[in-house]
């Protein structure tokens, strides 16, 4: 579990958060979702560690994640897992060198271990054959699955993912929410996805938070979605939804 309580930031005199508490839950799939420039991307970063937030406290599990000093906080960052906007691999090295690079930076295992390691993540997100394939001779879904198996190479409890879908197409987006929604349960971890996509929330939005210009102002699931009464968040949704049915045409 994941908590913020009260947090605020600020970059100058502009405030990109205020006063924001949620509960992220494990064993399902937290979205976070606003229009850019809401802060989404900012509260996110925020609760890895990215941003260091000037009020309120982070909580990963039972540890106040924010007030510890940089090597504790190291310790929680060896149990979390990242999957990036643009999948970014390492563009010179193959599939397998990908996937093997945290393994390679936080455990002692053998060689033997990691390999062994490398090929359940890749067969657990349906890559086989790929290992020494380079991220240039991946599609962008392929891509995707890669970096997902990278983000749970060591077993993670906690997994951000932002944009996860960014540039897919509509049919590989379910695809990946699936895959992301299917592992969040097998491994019991709390997983949070930055997002502006509406299919992912309708299909896996067990948790919602909107956030609009820096504020909490909804949270709830896919299904209470759509019967808001929230104003802004009515008007985000139907924006979004227009937005895309007219890019597929």
């Amino acid at each position: 579990m994941i908590e913020v309580k009260h947090i605020s930031k600020k970059f100058g005199s502009s405030v990109v958060l205020e006063n924001i508490s949620v509960t992220f839950q494990k064993g399902i799939t937290n979205l976070i979702i606003g229009q850019s420039g809401s802060g989404k991307t900012v509260l996110l970063k925020s609760i890895v560690g990215l941003h260091q937030v000037d009020e309120g406290e982070i909580w990963f599990d039972d540890r106040l994640y924010n007030t510890l000093s940089f090597n504790a906080k190291k310790e929680i960052r060896k149990e979390m897992g990242m999957l990036f906007q643009g999948a970014a691999l390492f563009d010179s090295s193959t599939v397998e060198q990908n996937v093997k690079f945290p393994l390679d930076m936080f455990t002692t295992m053998t060689m033997k271990e990691k390999l062994n390691r490398v090929n359940f993540c890749l067969s657990r997100v349906n890559i086989q054959n790929a290992n020494n394939l380079f991220p240039s001779e991946l599609s962008g879904g392929m891509k995707k699955r890669v970096a997902i198996a990278r983000a749970i190479a060591l077993n993670p409890k906690y997994l951000f993912c932002d944009e996860p879908n960014s540039g897919l197409d509509p049919q590989t987006s379910i695809l990946i929410d699936k895959l992301i929604s299917d592992i969040t349960k097998e491994y019991n971890i709390t997983t949070i996805v930055n997002t502006h996509d509406m299919n992912s929330v309708i299909e896996i939005g067990e948790k919602v938070v909107f956030i609009h210009e820096g504020k909490k102002l909804w949270e709830g699931n896919n299904t209470e979605i759509m019967n808001t009464s929230c104003v802004e968040l009515n008007d985000f949704v139907f924006a979004t939804s227009l937005a895309k049915k007219i890019k597929e045409k």
